[in-house]
């Protein structure tokens, strides 16, 4: 069966390409739709369906625009509700594309509307089942993202109704199944979710803590909800969007991409009340930028980032790219809804500095200094911008750990008259933390370069503490 998993690693997500006979169907698709155009194209093949497994909350889907430009139908499982025109398939309606068929299971839980889909061959062979975010391997979805946009969704009712959707509707399946999720590791639509990202409904029924043949539903509410953390802020934003509609991808590419001198950038910024959006690498940032610059390195979990720290997905944005990656920079924020784009620095910040306007840097020292620094300053305050669970493994003793996800809660923490140390595992996070710091007006702060990897080479004092709740 010609069935493609098209992976974005930076989103850990899954769209799938499945082709018959000259035709075509794409489950899952992200914002930027022309490489599933391309991909049908080489088939002499026509997107017949666009299929949906639920409303998606941490992306902002491309179904719109590939019904735009391909005259396809979209295609729900049962009781979505979308704002524009798309098919509300029934549970168990069959779909044909080309030879082969796609057949509905209403699979809900993760949200009400979750569908998974199950393909099957030319021969009338069950091939694999597209689950969308009820089943990942290792893992199955989050219940608790729902009730962010209809509050009497509780994350226990929705938890219940994922139970019985994995013990009716996909444990009964064939072993030999394929199952083809949304996501892999690193998703924050689940928690403990395998680094693979396919693997046999067998296997599933074996390793999958929430597949255990003899669980209870009570059991199985218990384990799901236990070491759930809140989600990114985007999330009920990015739904919405999935919902009710949004602008297109060309729209956004055409406002966003429009080059600005120094000057013009400036009175942009000043104008606007834009986020200045520096995704340069941080050795870059960290010697030179604009001040008051937000700093999200492009060649980290930009989108995710951008998506956890940055509020309303409206809000305005100009952009400090590396020359030549502006539309790279504008497609990747808009993949998470931050659709608001005005334009870039012409040139680059090298273009900035040669304008002699004002720059601003971050103070950074390797860790061989900070432990020297230690030696004389033993009440030296140092902040972890590490995830709970990485501070809970191991981290330097007397570390205040202020984790990066929820960093706006954190802000009060960090001391006004003294110098501040900040760290994360490598340098990424920690310059983030450093350029939300300074933004805020707060500059009495130190980046630890290379982070926890390189402290653990050093004579600093470590705790190998464990927290089993939120080890989980």
């Amino acid at each position: 069966m010609k069935v493609e998993q098209i992976y974005t690693g930076c989103l850990a997500h899954a769209a799938y390409y499945l082709e018959s006979n000259g035709e075509a169907a794409i489950f899952d698709p992200l914002r930027e739709v022309e490489p599933y155009i391309e991909r049908a194209k080489q088939d002499n093949a026509k997107i017949k369906y666009v299929f949906e497994t639920h409303f998606h909350a941490d992306f902002v889907s491309g179904h719109l625009d590939l019904k735009k430009k391909t005259g396809a139908e979209i295609v729900f499982g049962p009781t979505a509700k979308p704002g524009y025109d798309a098919t509300v398939a029934e549970d168990n309606q069959v779909f044909e594309v080309g030879n082969y068929k796609v057949k509905v299971l209403h699979t809900p839980g993760h949200t009400m509307e979750s569908t998974t889909y199950l393909l099957i061959d030319e021969k009338g062979k069950e091939h694999g089942i597209i689950t969308g975010d009820t089943l990942f391997i290792g893992d199955v979805g989050r219940p608790d993202l729902a009730q962010h946009v209809i509050s009497d969704l509780t994350e226990e009712k929705l938890a219940s109704h994922l139970y019985d959707s994995l013990r009716n509707k996909i444990m009964p399946l064939g072993d030999d199944l394929i199952v083809y999720p949304n996501h892999g590791a690193g998703s924050a639509c689940g928690k403990m979710m395998s680094k693979e990202t396919t693997d046999t409904l067998g296997h599933q029924k074996e390793v999958n803590y929430a597949l255990r043949a003899d669980m209870t539903k009570e059991e199985f509410i218990k384990e799901l909800l236990t070491g759930l953390t809140p989600p990114p802020g985007y999330f009920p934003q990015n739904v919405l969007m999935n919902i009710k509609g949004y602008e297109s991808l060309d729209t956004i590419m055409e406002r966003g991409a429009r080059p600005l001198s120094p000057e013009a950038f400036e009175v942009a910024a000043n104008e606007t009340g834009a986020i200045v959006l520096d995704v340069r690498k941080r050795e870059d940032f960290t010697t030179g930028h604009i001040p008051r610059s937000i700093y999200i390195g492009l060649d980290g979990s930009f989108a995710p980032w951008a998506g956890a720290l940055i509020k309303d997905v409206k809000q305005p944005i100009l952009i400090v790219a590396p020359e030549g990656r502006e539309q790279e920079v504008i497609t990747r924020l808009s993949r998470v809804g931050f659709d608001n784009t005005l334009g870039y620095l012409d040139g680059s910040f090298e273009a900035w500095r040669k304008a002699s306007k004002e720059y601003d840097k971050v103070t950074s020292i390797d860790v061989d200094t900070f432990v020297s620094i230690l030696e004389e300053e033993e009440d030296a305050s140092v902040f972890d911008v590490r995830k709970a669970s990485e501070y809970n493994s191991e981290h330097m003793i007397g570390a205040i750990n202020t984790p990066l996800d929820y960093f706006n809660d954190h802000i009060a923490e960090f001391p006004k008259d003294k110098t501040f140390y900040v760290h994360c595992e490598s340098g990424y996070r920690s310059v983030i933390a450093a350029s939300i710091l300074k933004s805020r007006g707060i500059h009495n702060l130190i980046d630890i370069a290379g982070g926890f990897k390189k402290m653990k080479g050093s004579d600093l004092p470590l705790t190998d503490y464990v927290c089993p709740t939120t080890m989980l």
